[in-house]
């Protein structure tokens, strides 16, 4: 395939499949988004930008030319100097309303979003070289993103402090640059038709990664009540009683269906769930694998 041909290629999968079109994304561009739904995502993106240099690390460790690794390595500091994207991003945090600390300690992670991007991380840990800087080329959409990002913010969400928007505004000028570099390095490399398919695979496979985040985060934001079939029961034991089966309950179970009540958030349930037992390690997993069940049961609906 010719370097015209693989470039054509790669900026097709990003027209049908960045994550630009997903429809979490779609509604913040679109003024939508509840200040909950602002925050749990805040939460939870952060997740995602502290595996940004780690993954950047796994790469350098692949490359043989000094070159590469002089250029590459530029995206670490960009992310763990004290004012780059780490910092900007808790900046953004606080402006929103979160404390900083509390998300910098990544304890309120959502199961789903913590899952994708350690699978970003493992993917670029198990491919090689080529593959990897194939993968990291969704940046070559992340500037226009994030210049209509600043735009929506600006005109929607004027609850958001504007200092919270530094994180947005050093991506309009670093994603682009960092694209570029990334794709003259694949357009450089991929020398058959077999390298062109992985370099595409990698790609694809890093927009359905950040597909599933921002999945993760709206189901978070869903209102979860008792099904209109289900039967909540406290005598003789806690229990749900469906027409097919009946789901015995704890009392921990039981006080998470209680809070079921179609106001509540996922992830708000969880927060009521950690202020209840503060000292319980894994208690906000726990929540969200106990709702996930319950919904996959048909006791919950949204």
């Amino acid at each position: 395939m010719s370097r015209t041909g693989l470039e054509a290629r790669l900026s097709a999968i990003l027209d049908e499949r960045y994550h630009d079109r997903h429809p979490f994304n779609l509604r913040m561009h679109e003024g939508r988004l509840s200040r909950e739904e602002i925050r749990t995502w805040v939460r939870n993106r952060y997740y995602y930008q502290t595996r940004i240099p780690i993954k950047d690390g796994l790469i350098l460790g692949k490359a043989e030319d000094p070159e590469f690794r002089r250029s590459w390595i530029r995206r670490i500091h960009d992310h763990d100097d004290p004012r780059g994207g780490l910092e900007r991003w808790l900046a953004l945090a606080r402006a929103v309303g979160l404390d900083a600390a509390e998300v910098a300690s990544l304890r309120d992670v959502l199961p789903g979003v913590r899952r994708a991007c350690d699978e970003y991380v493992e993917f670029v840990e198990s491919h090689d070289l080529l593959e990897s800087v194939a993968a990291s080329l969704t940046e070559l959409r992340a500037g226009g993103l994030m210049a209509r990002r600043i735009a929506a913010f600006e005109t929607h969400y004027p609850w958001v402090e504007r200092e919270g928007l530094a994180y947005f505004e050093s991506r309009t000028r670093q994603a682009p640059r960092d694209a570029e570099e990334g794709l003259a390095h694949v357009l450089e490399h991929a020398r058959s038709e077999a390298d062109a398919a992985r370099c595409a695979a990698a790609l694809e496979r890093k927009c359905e990664i950040l597909w599933a985040l921002l999945d993760a985060v709206e189901w978070a934001g869903r209102r979860p009540r008792l099904a209109g079939r289900a039967l909540l029961r406290d005598e003789p034991e806690p229990m749900v009683v469906l027409p097919e089966r009946a789901v015995e309950l704890n009392e921990t179970g039981r006080h998470i269906l209680g809070l079921c009540d179609g106001a509540r958030g996922m992830a708000a349930i969880a927060r009521e769930m950690r202020a209840r037992h503060p000292d319980a390690e894994s208690v906000e997993r726990d929540s969200y694998a106990f709702l996930q069940a319950m919904e996959a049961v048909g006791v919950l609906e949204s």
